[in-house]
């Protein structure tokens, strides 16, 4: 599986208001793959749970389904920072982040079940933003509608700007 490392330190997001956490962003390695599959998997298991699949079908599906987003992902944005969110040193979650010339594009941000509702991902995209604002830049990601997350967005600032079906476009603008 391809992974492309970000290398330079420049380029990571800062760790501001997340540092309360004891968070640190690195490059997700080969050795992370295992990792980023069962974080994958944990974001879709309400989806599993109304499938008649066995365990073996249900991992088989997600590996694919993995694969599938993760070679995507990389395919189409070939700039991005791919990053590991770390705790006290242990993988909790993962930041995808393009940054293009007018705006930061979240490509993907989840969390481990464990670390949800802790304030984490709030700070995260609260430094996203402050980050985004030193340069004004606005910040956007793709969200599901169904996305439990989506009501942080919405207190943070973000607001709908497209339609895409199953996501929308949110948009977080400098004010």
């Amino acid at each position: 599986m391809l992974v492309k490392p970000t290398t330079d330190v420049r380029r990571l997001p800062p760790i501001d208001r997340a540092s309360r956490h004891s968070l640190r962003y690195r490059d997700i390695t080969q050795d992370d793959m295992g990792f980023l599959c069962a974080l994958y998997r944990s974001t879709r298991e309400a989806e599993l749970a109304r499938t008649p699949w066995d365990e073996v079908q249900k991992q088989a599906f997600i590996q694919m389904q993995f694969d599938a987003q993760h070679s995507h992902y990389q395919k189409h944005y070939p700039d991005a920072l791919w990053l590991i969110i770390e705790q006290n040193t242990l993988p909790i979650g993962r930041l995808y982040l393009e940054r293009w010339q007018k705006e930061h594009r979240i490509i993907d941000i989840a969390l481990m079940p464990s670390a949800r509702n802790t304030g984490i991902g709030g700070d995260i995209l609260t430094d996203l933003m402050h980050d985004a604002r030193r340069e004004d830049k606005s910040v956007s990601i793709h969200v599901e509608k169904t996305n439990p997350a989506l009501s942080l967005y919405y207190r943070l600032g973000f607001q709908t700007t497209e339609d895409k079906g199953v996501y929308d476009l949110l948009v977080w603008t400098p004010s």
